[in-house]
């Protein structure tokens, strides 16, 4: 790919991660308050995928997969959206949009520490820092007797932070595992399997299954929106980004997506904003911008 229109395609990748994502916290907690969570993932994942497939199909684009292949994107569709987006749904419930994106964007911390611990990638006076503004951050996020005292909060924050860690993991498993060369094909494989997987945890779980025509149109838009930009847009987005910039550079959207998330909960869901949330998010912001400052932007090799 030439330069110039190689480093379009990372700004406007990045553009995507950045902006699309901040907005699907508000999309899933209006979606979820009519739908069960996984059921809700399920939809918005498993039309993404064949509506990428069509798309490449009419395209040209060959849609062939290795059985290695097929493997590894079962993988990465259960870190990132069976287990690591599916979750996050279901904390929504009981956890705030604008709340969920802050405590996410403790994320680049937690890919920091597994890339230390399982790639043995030695971390910086400046990342340590950063990883100790992170946690006191979350503390200070997490503590809050409002969110302390409300039943089943605590679980739905324990459960983002899992969530975390399974994102984190799968960030590192992308960048070097044997994928579908082409980026949205690879994200329609990790879409197809991963909603396919949350449609068995919906079966599992005993969600209640009812038709499209008894949704409100607020959640049929939002789903229409998910599907189109957050999933197939945006994730496309990720994973192209992954092979072409380090994970923990990726990781940086969480700058963005809480003040997005944090602004249009407030906005539009009246969903509360007070002095100590603010603060926490001042502080782990400020401890993910120390996690990569000093690191310089060098874009990988697409070829594998």
């Amino acid at each position: 790919m030439p330069k110039p229109s190689k480093t379009l395609s990372i700004v406007l990748a990045f553009f995507a991660i950045y902006v699309i994502w901040g907005s699907t916290y508000l999309l899933n907690k209006i979606a979820v308050s009519e739908l069960p969570p996984f059921l809700l993932a399920s939809i918005r994942f498993i039309s993404a995928g064949v509506i990428i497939f069509i798309i490449a199909k009419l395209l040209g684009v060959s849609i062939a997969i290795t059985s290695a292949q097929v493997k590894n994107t079962i993988i990465a569709g259960f870190l990132f959206l069976t287990f690591g987006n599916g979750v996050v749904v279901w904390a929504l419930k009981y956890v705030d949009s604008g709340f969920t994106a802050l405590e996410i964007s403790a994320q680049p911390l937690v890919v920091l520490i597994m890339m230390r611990i399982l790639q043995g990638k030695k971390i910086s006076a400046m990342s340590y820092v950063g990883v100790v503004l992170g946690f006191i951050g979350i503390y200070l996020l997490v503590s809050q007797k409002q969110i302390i005292s409300q039943e089943n909060q605590l679980l739905g924050i324990a459960m983002i932070f899992v969530c975390m860690i399974s994102w984190s993991y799968g960030s590192l498993f992308v960048g070097k595992a044997n994928l579908p060369s082409n980026y949205f094909v690879n994200t329609g494989y990790q879409m197809l399997f991963g909603g396919l997987m949350l449609v068995i945890a919906s079966l599992a779980f005993g969600e209640p299954w009812t038709s499209p025509v008894y949704w409100s149109t607020d959640v049929i838009w939002s789903i229409i929106i998910l599907i189109v930009f957050g999933s197939i847009v945006a994730f496309t987005s990720f994973n192209y980004l992954l092979k072409v910039v380090s994970p923990e550079k990726v990781s940086t959207s969480t700058y963005v997506n809480p003040i997005i998330a944090l602004i249009l909960g407030w906005w539009i869901l009246d969903e509360t904003i007070n002095l100590q949330s603010i603060i926490a998010a001042i502080i782990l912001l400020t401890g993910v911008y120390f996690i990569n400052s000093k690191r310089k932007f060098r874009p990988r090799s697409i070829g594998r």
